[in-house]
Parts: structure tokens; sequence; C-alpha cells
């Protein structure tokens, strides 16, 4: 498994689109927490994104969760950065490959 950093990029005119669906979202999100697929997720102190950290077995299954997210469905998303990580030190260090 590799563990991936997920950077989202919210659309500035999509707010309420965002907020109608967020509940969706975070039980999305939950799930994949309580299934250890999610490390880690949480908005940025600014409202103009979210970091996510998903174990997946490659970009590609990566890529398949992340279309299923209920903020991709509902077009809120403006843009993604993704990221092979290797946490080295700390309480996601026992994730990395």
């Amino acid at each position: 498994m590799t563990v991936f950093a997920v950077e989202y990029v919210y659309d500035a005119e999509s707010s309420e689109a965002r907020d109608a669906s967020r509940p969706a979202h975070r039980e999305w999100t939950a799930g994949l927490a309580d299934e250890g697929t999610i490390l880690a997720s949480g908005p940025y102190g600014d409202g103009a994104g979210a970091l996510l950290i998903f174990k997946a077995d490659d970009e590609n299954a990566l890529n398949e969760i992340l279309r299923q997210d209920p903020f991709a469905a509902a077009g809120v998303i403006s843009g993604t950065r993704t990221t092979a990580w290797a946490p080295l030190i700390g309480l996601l260090a026992e994730h990395a490959a």
C-alpha cells in the first residue's frame, strides 16, 4: 500500500453546493476512515480546500476512490493535487510502505 496526500481546491463559486453536499462527503470520508483507507482528512483554515491522506494500492485505485466523493459528484472541487507520500515520523509513519 502507498500513502497519498491529496489536496482539494474548492470552487469559490460553489459554496452553497459544497454546504449542501458536505454531510454526504463527511459520511463518505468517515466510512473510508473506518475501513482504514483514509488516515486523516480535513479542510484548510481559510476554507479554500482540504487535505486528505489516503492508503491505496496505487494511483489508479486512489483515483477510483476519489471519483466516489460526493464533492466530486457535486462539482465543487476545482482542482486536485495527488502525491505519493512517505511519512517517516509521527502517528502516520506506521502506514508508510
